[in-house]
């Protein structure tokens, strides 16, 4: 059957029967309000899986959304601290995470430098402006205004503020990889940039909005990680960008561009939520997760590269006996 053959479906199921395992151990797992907790828990992850998609389709990769996550959530806590109303500090976090992400794009883009040698620079130039911002000190949760820590916990219909969050960005790029010229764009420079060129899309161009895109993300999560943990410091977020690109890969994002869906990244992120949350419910370590995240982008990558290998012409026949 063709449904049986959609990357989406099938990781789909694979979630169903990861938590109905969890499930027979531990029946608790799958309450709702645990459920809702598991999703509420994924939403970083969604959405960062969705910025760092969004540049994949376009043969780039950004390995600096974690440090921008955490650049973008001291300086919330820190302006948090000065007294600055909540809704300015949203629309500067978010302004500053793009800031940082066309800085990214602009050195691809003007300079031809690849992607994943300039995402490696800024990553670590990223989190060390953190510790020139603090000295490396620590914001805690009695630094924070109660309404700059309520926000993403508050809840709306049942769900959490941030889940709604990433509801809602799980919707708007939908909309905008499927139905605008724009996201039409992200697919055609990575699915042939030379061909791109000849329906009159900048490359360069296009590859810079991606990553804005990407650090805009990171900027809006930053708030909603340092807020909802009502901690900020120097590490936050350290080595989740492994997580961010385990997400893709396994949600059948290529990384070689031009193939993959919203969808997708969604499901990649919740199949490792699932994984994160259940872990210390089975009783398994999670220092474990590192590993399972590492192992699964490499079946993930060879998967797609068995799915998706070209088939070759045949130049030699053998010649059948007389």
């Amino acid at each position: 059957m063709n449904i049986l053959k959609n990357r989406d479906v099938l990781l789909a199921f694979a979630i169903v029967l990861l938590i109905g395992g969890v499930a027979a151990r531990f029946p608790a797992f799958v309450r709702p309000g645990n459920l809702v907790n598991v999703f509420n828990d994924t939403s970083p992850l969604i959405l960062l899986a969705i910025g760092q998609m969004i540049v994949i389709l376009t043969k780039c990769i950004d390995l600096s959304v974690a440090a921008n996550l955490a650049l973008c959530g001291m300086a919330a806590a820190l302006l948090n601290g000065m007294g600055v109303p909540l809704p300015l500090i949203l629309i500067a976090v978010v302004l500053m995470g793009g800031a940082l992400g066309a800085v990214n794009g602009l050195l691809v883009w003007k300079l031809g430098i690849p992607a994943i040698v300039v995402t490696l620079g800024t990553m670590t130039i990223y989190r060390g402006t953190i510790f020139l911002m603090t000295g490396g000190a620590w914001v805690n949760a009695h630094q924070m205004s109660a309404a700059f820590k309520a926000l993403p916990r508050t809840v709306l219909l049942g769900l959490p503020v941030m889940s709604w969050i990433a509801l809602a960005v799980i919707a708007l790029f939908f909309v905008i990889l499927t139905r605008t010229p724009l996201g039409r764009s992200f697919y055609a420079v990575g699915g042939n940039p030379h061909a791109a060129v000849y329906t009159g899309i900048d490359v360069g161009r296009t590859q810079c909005i991606a990553f804005v895109i990407s650090g805009a993300l990171a900027g809006l999560t930053g708030y909603l990680w340092v807020a909802r943990y009502a901690v900020a410091y120097v590490d936050v977020a350290a080595g989740f960008e492994l997580q961010v690109v385990a997400a893709c890969v396994i949600g059948g994002i290529a990384i070689a561009g031009g193939a993959g869906s919203v969808i997708g990244a969604v499901l990649g992120a919740l199949f490792l939520g699932v994984i994160n949350n259940a872990l210390p419910v089975i009783g398994i370590s999670p220092f474990w997760q590192m590993a399972i995240s590492g192992s699964a982008i490499v079946i993930a990558v060879a998967l797609n590269a068995t799915q998706n290998r070209p088939k070759g012409r045949i130049i030699l026949k053998e010649v059948e006996p007389a």
